[in-house]
């Protein structure tokens, strides 16, 4: 049951380039911008779309896997853990973020092309 323990699979498209930071240590990190959306009408029966915006990140060769294969508007399904940080802002704010730390993806579609 274990396995079922704190575990995410989102469908999206990214929103950015992944980027990848390669630290002194040689391990490579990789940031993603994700955007999953849905469609509903209100009560006026006016479509009424609403898009999400999900960050998550990946490590070693995942990350550079990642970094080669996917680009801004591929269709990607990524599956992993959630993973809540805070940090500090320059001028002294506290700030609280929930990512996706991802264990696997899967490429579902091409880019948009426009």
């Amino acid at each position: 049951m274990n396995t079922l323990r704190n575990k995410v699979s989102l469908i999206g498209r990214l929103g950015m380039q992944p980027e990848i930071v390669e630290y002194n240590s040689g391990t490579k990190r990789v940031r993603l911008s994700i955007a999953t959306n849905e469609s509903y009408k209100d009560k006026n029966g006016e479509w009424i779309e609403n898009t999400q915006w999900h960050y998550a990140y990946a490590w070693g060769t995942l990350a550079e896997l990642i970094g080669k294969k996917l680009e801004k508007g591929s269709e990607v399904m990524v599956q992993g853990r959630l993973v809540n940080r805070s940090f500090e802002t320059k001028t002294g704010e506290k700030r609280y973020v929930t990512e996706i730390e991802v264990s696997e993806f899967l490429i579902l579609g091409p880019k948009v092309v426009k």
